[in-house]
């Protein structure tokens, strides 16, 4: 297949100015200038009668002169990431699109950087993935209508991940949270693998679900902060494992950092085994955190087991003692979170009042299954 000379030069003038432009960030520069490549491969697509053939044939030729010349980057299977990346995100950056029609490869890139910063480069966003369905039972729910202006802030390996993601809503999310917590590529690939949107999502209603796709977690209550399950596969004990509540609570100091991640956004370690006393008998709290989000202490005991009542109990004496004697007022109450291996819904519902700030939470050991996740959130949105 014969390229043109316009059409090559075109791109080959892109690369180059990306390459020499000194730009706000050299992970920003490779993104737009990825996603200008993409937006030329699907245009001169269109030029061919048989697109899915003609297209493969132009990323074949393109992948080999582009590659002589600059090197590695720009394999066949890095352009159709290209390809893919304009597909996904064609609307976010609608005014390149006009842009492209007046001004060349060099000066379109220079135009470009120039305005990463300014809002009114970026137009109405809209879930319209193109990316090929592969018929996942979540992706029969309807797409919710994305935040306006938001610009790319992520490296290219993010946006690599995250165009594999197949429900617009959930991209998203994790693109959100990726920006706003810092993720690293590994963080992200850890939380997409435990469902944390799906799980996110299940504790919520029909507002709260879209407003995870368009502002990501925002912690302003305590319902806020649960997901279920909490996930705790980086602790190394096996289901089949047998372990005593101490050797979990062990565990978890160990990998602190880990279980915050997982636990969520504000929170701050503060003691493990916090003790007072009542007439002279000692109780101990597992583990004591602060969140400064919500501005109150969240305390977290553990069981190994199915729950029961005595537990919630419990908790309601150590959530009772803090109020009493550890919060400021100008604090908010404190929060008891029971993580259990089973929980049972019926005894919390009977056993605590409606406005108990206490809440029952199971935890696995293991990477919960995606699949599973997702058709449970169908069904519970078509139960609504």
């Amino acid at each position: 297949m014969k390229l043109t000379k316009a059409f090559f030069n075109d791109i080959r003038e892109l690369i180059h100015a990306a390459r020499t432009t000194v730009a706000r960030g050299v992970d920003l520069v490779q993104v737009h200038t990825n996603f200008e490549i993409g937006r030329r491969i699907v245009e001169q697509e269109q030029k061919g009668k048989d697109r899915a053939a003609y297209g493969q044939e132009v990323i074949k030729v393109l992948a080999e002169r582009l590659t002589d010349e600059f090197g590695n980057g720009f394999s066949e299977r890095n352009l159709a990431y290209m390809r893919t990346f304009f597909l996904v995100y064609r609307d976010r950056l609608a005014i390149l699109q006009s842009a492209t029609a007046k001004l060349g490869g060099a000066e379109i890139f220079r135009s470009l950087t120039a305005k990463l910063s300014e809002a009114e480069i970026l137009q109405p966003v809209t879930a319209k993935s193109q990316v090929a369905k592969k018929g996942r039972s979540a992706q029969r729910t309807e797409p919710t209508e994305l935040p306006q202006a938001r610009p790319f802030t992520l490296s290219w390996t993010h946006y690599v991940f995250l165009i594999g993601v197949e429900n617009p809503d959930e991209r998203s999310f994790y693109e959100i949270e990726s920006t706003e917590q810092n993720w690293t590529v590994r963080e992200l690939r850890r939380q997409y693998s435990t469902s944390l949107y799906e799980r996110l999502a299940l504790s919520r209603d029909k507002a709260g679900i879209r407003k995870l796709a368009k502002e990501g977690q925002r912690i302003t209550k305590p319902e806020d902060l649960l997901k279920e399950p909490l996930v705790l596969e980086f602790l190394g004990l096996g289901e089949q494992h047998r372990f005593s509540e101490s050797e979990l609570e062990g565990a978890i100091i160990n990998q602190i950092e880990r279980f915050l991640l997982e636990v969520g956004k504000g929170f701050l370690f503060q003691s493990r085994q916090r003790r007072f006393t009542f007439d002279d008998e000692n109780y101990w709290v597992d583990l004591v955190f602060y969140n400064r989000l919500l501005r109150c202490y969240v305390l977290i005991d553990l069981k190994i087991g199915k729950l029961t009542h005595q537990d919630l109990g419990q908790m309601q004496m150590y959530v009772n003692f803090y109020d009493q004697n550890e919060k400021l007022p100008e604090e908010a109450a404190t929060i008891g979170i029971i993580l259990c291996k089973q929980k049972n819904k019926a005894m919390v519902r009977i056993t605590l009042p409606e406005n108990a700030n206490i809440h029952a939470r199971e935890y696995r050991l293991y990477l919960p299954s995606k699949e599973e996740l997702q058709r449970k959130l169908v069904e519970w949105s078509e139960a609504r």
